[in-house]
């Protein structure tokens, strides 16, 4: 449970989130004593229903960030997870939206938001204007027998609720038709969500340690959690792919009397509602919503025409999602007015992402596919410049062994001054290049046995390591084409020299790094520099070990280790990691060249 917080007054909190919509809207306008964002008046307004919802804070956007031209016309926030007063929802009503054409007062369906949105809505038909209300149910997470009276409660999927019904009131949908397609969508909707934790809520007391009570464990998911911490149905262990099948059956197994709320087989139109919670990672929410739309087709047979992803209905910073699964019914409200229609209209409203797509993309024939082979970009050619692929395999392979070896050490390093990936990228690219090796079929022809090398690294090393090593990879293979005298000659260290000299050159186009900068180019410059002066390959190694050695002094230049962690904790210390990969590697290869 995350228990830090930007504010620790939850009043505070509330009033400034809501004015900042205001910031980011201007059209909308914010009723600081009764926490109303409302749209400012405007004649074209006065001829339309006007939709009022709300509910408690902390589900950001939802719901306030949804007012706006093509959406609510105003809503009403009460304190965090708590729901407003009917006073305040009275004064939405009465005093901040057009009535002329009606209101619909619709709200999720919780206790505390059916009773005073209700009575809020009660007291306006009193008043002569008429109003009507509605509170949306969509989950599924807890079934009939124990919800109820109650019946279910209203979670992400309400949001497409409220956009096919805002749609439908800004084309100038009468109030009875607005109200009955509430209803219809709602018929017509499953959803349930799935979270890792519970949440903390800004400004209440922080649990104690060791007080557990409510805590989901690790490595269980709860299944069917509401959107105020509220428990779901079951808690389980399960991967994604796991989860993802239990969550579908609930949702749309016709044999669970208990949950199955709508019917809805193979081949039916559909739109998938992807929802975050407010914490789930961007990657997870991609991954998870691709593993939805997978089951829906593979076991389900159901493919859905619009799948509608983000961030709408929060449980403050809930670590978790839902999915909901919308029917399409034929409104009967004629063109223009299909629900699938009434969700593609756009809106004015910050917190409605929607798809981001037009409908005439959508509708496009999306078949096509470039199915041509990328063209390798190696150079095939052949060269006459040749080596022993035995013995290049034996110095490359001991250089490789002792970069493995070192990843530990490299890991320990980069954790305290980088992102701690430098040793595994590195003990990734070696374990791979030993692989390729191994495999045999290796050529004579030097250029073609750096060209079998290359790809590997380019295809197993990420990272800005792994950048460096297939630049100069690439360039090496240039260098010794340069060489190239047009009759077959073996490559000696001078030849080798000269293309070593050469890579680092153009390596220097892609790179300021320089030596003295701390990074990887404080071991390999002091190799090339002695290697192109003559110097042998053992003494050309022992230069890059003292560089990399040296690099323990050195302040960084470049690189995560100028603004990660304190220069005092390793200064002196802790070696650059890519330095001391690159020194072990060139002391591996000296050892078996010798």
């Amino acid at each position: 449970m995350q228990i830090k917080h930007f504010f620790e007054d939850a009043t505070v909190l509330v009033h400034s989130a809501l004015n900042s919509l205001t910031i980011t809207n201007p059209s909308l306008a914010f009723d600081k004593e009764n926490k109303i964002i409302y749209r400012r008046p405007s004649k074209d307004a006065e001829k339309k229903v006007s939709i009022i919802s709300g509910g408690g804070s902390g589900h950001e956007p939802g719901f306030a960030g949804f007012v706006g031209k093509g959406l609510l016309t105003a809503s009403v926030a009460g304190t965090i997870f708590a729901s407003p007063s009917a006073e305040q929802v009275r004064r939405a009503v009465l005093t901040r939206v057009p009535t002329e054409k009606g209101v619909l007062v619709i709200t999720m369906n919780y206790t505390g938001d059916v009773l005073n949105f209700g009575m809020a809505a009660e007291k306006a038909k009193a008043g002569g204007v008429a109003t009507e209300f509605y509170a949306i149910g969509d989950d599924v997470g807890v079934g009939r027998a124990k919800g109820g009276k109650v019946g279910r409660r209203g979670i992400g999927g309400g949001i497409l609720v409220l956009k096919i019904c805002g749609a439908l009131a800004e084309l100038g949908g009468s109030l009875t038709e607005v109200y009955e397609l509430a209803k219809q969508v709602n018929r017509n909707l499953v959803s349930l969500g799935s979270s890792l934790e519970r949440v903390h809520v800004p400004g209440r007391e922080i649990p104690k340690e060791g007080d557990d009570e409510g805590v989901i464990p690790y490595g269980e998911i709860e299944v069917g959690m509401g959107i105020h911490n509220e428990p779901g149905s079951r808690r389980v262990k399960a991967t994604l792919p796991e989860l993802v099948k239990i969550m579908l059956a609930q949702l749309l197994d016709p044999n669970d009397k208990d949950r199955h709320y709508t019917d809805i087989k193979s081949g039916d139109k559909i739109v998938l509602f992807m929802n975050n919670l407010g914490a789930t990672s961007m990657i997870e929410f991609a991954g998870a919503t691709n593993e939805v739309v997978k089951q829906l087709k593979d076991d389900y047979g159901l493919t859905p025409v619009r799948v509608i992803t983000g961030t709408f209905l929060t449980s403050l910073d809930g670590l978790g999602w839902s999915a909901s699964i919308l029917r399409l019914e034929d409104t009967g409200l004629g063109s223009g007015k299909s629900m699938l229609e009434l969700i593609d209209l756009p809106a004015e409203a910050v917190g409605w992402a929607g798809t981001g797509v037009q409908t005439s993309t959508w509708e496009a024939d999306h078949t096509a596919t470039f199915e041509h082979s990328a063209t390798d970009t190696a150079d095939t050619s052949k060269s006459n410049l040749t080596l022993d692929p035995a013995l290049a395999t034996k110095v490359l392979k001991a250089g490789l062994q002792r970069m493995i070896a070192a990843e530990s050490d490299v890991t320990r390093y980069d954790t305290i001054v980088g992102d701690g990936d430098c040793g595994i990228g590195l003990k990734r690219g070696a374990e791979a290049v030993i692989k390729e090796l191994d495999g045999g079929n290796l050529p004579t022809d030097a250029v073609a046995f750096l060209n079998k090398i290359i790809p590997v690294v380019e295809n197993t090393m990420d990272g800005t390591s792994g950048a460096i090593y297939a630049i100069f990879l690439n360039a090496l293979a240039f260098g010794l084409r340069e060489q190239d005298k047009g009759s077959s000659q073996e490559v000696t260290p001078q030849v080798w020299a000269a293309a070593i000299k050469s890579a680092l050159g153009d390596l220097g186009k892609y790179t300021p790094a320089a030596p003295g900068d701390r990074t990887l180019m404080d071991s390999l410059v002091p190799f090339v520099d002695v290697l192109s002066n003559g110097g042998s390959v053992q003494e050309a190694a022992k230069a890059s070990r003292k560089g990399a050695e040296d690099t323990k002094a050195m302040k960084a230049s470049l690189g995560r280790a100028v603004y990660v962690g304190s220069e005092e904790e390793w200064m002196g210390k802790i070696p650059d990691p890519g330095a001391w990969g690159l020194a072990e590697f060139f002391d591996g290869f000296a050892e078996a060249s010798s």
